[in-house]
């Protein structure tokens, strides 16, 4: 017995088969395996939805990566596009809301001496025709600031000046209630 001869990559070649291979036969004919329930492959006669599904799956991940990319410098030629305001069901979103400084004059100046500036008051209307109820016309408004010295209630009974800091609308509700209407406040 001789040693193999080294083939190609320094492999030795196998040596020859001692024993023959079996003849080949025939794979005998057998009807095709049918799954009942199974999904209907697409393009096969079922409905073909991985289409619009896939359609929507990469335009949402196209969009959170524009979403993700952080805006670029203005020198490198690139602008990122401005996103329209989002919209509710009822139409577009509204602008911001502007905010104003409102002159209020709280009827007891006693109550206006515990605030400082940037606290948040409700604002409530206390009826003055003598029938219970009150009704809040802002919530949550920030005091902007505060009278300096309290001499106690102005001579003719105004109570004190506070101004805050509310949206337009809100200013507008205040300085109508205000001139016919003992205002209180209550602290956050």
């Amino acid at each position: 017995m001789s040693a193999a001869a080294p083939g190609p990559y320094g492999l030795s070649t196998p040596p020859p088969a001692s024993t023959p291979t079996p003849p080949t036969s025939e794979v005998p004919p057998f009807p095709p395996v049918r799954v009942r329930g199974g999904r209907p492959r697409a393009g096969r006669g079922g409905p073909r939805r991985s289409g619009p599904v896939l359609a929507a799956g990469l335009a949402l991940t196209a969009a959170a990566l524009v979403a993700a990319v952080p805006s670029s410098g203005a020198g490198d030629g690139h602008q990122r596009a401005q996103a329209p305001p989002p919209r509710t069901a009822r139409g577009p979103a509204r602008p911001p809301a502007v905010t104003v400084s409102a002159p209020v004059r709280i009827a007891d100046a006693a109550a206006a001496r515990l605030l400082r500036p940037g606290d948040r008051v409700d604002v409530v209307a206390a009826r003055t025709d003598g029938k219970p109820g009150a009704r809040v016309l802002a919530s949550g408004a920030r005091v902007a600031s505060v009278p300096d010295a309290f001499s106690g209630e102005t001579p003719d009974g105004g109570g004190a000046l506070v101004v805050l800091k509310v949206e337009r609308p809100v200013a507008a509700r205040l300085a109508g209630a205000g001139a016919v209407s003992r205002l209180a406040v209550t602290v956050w």
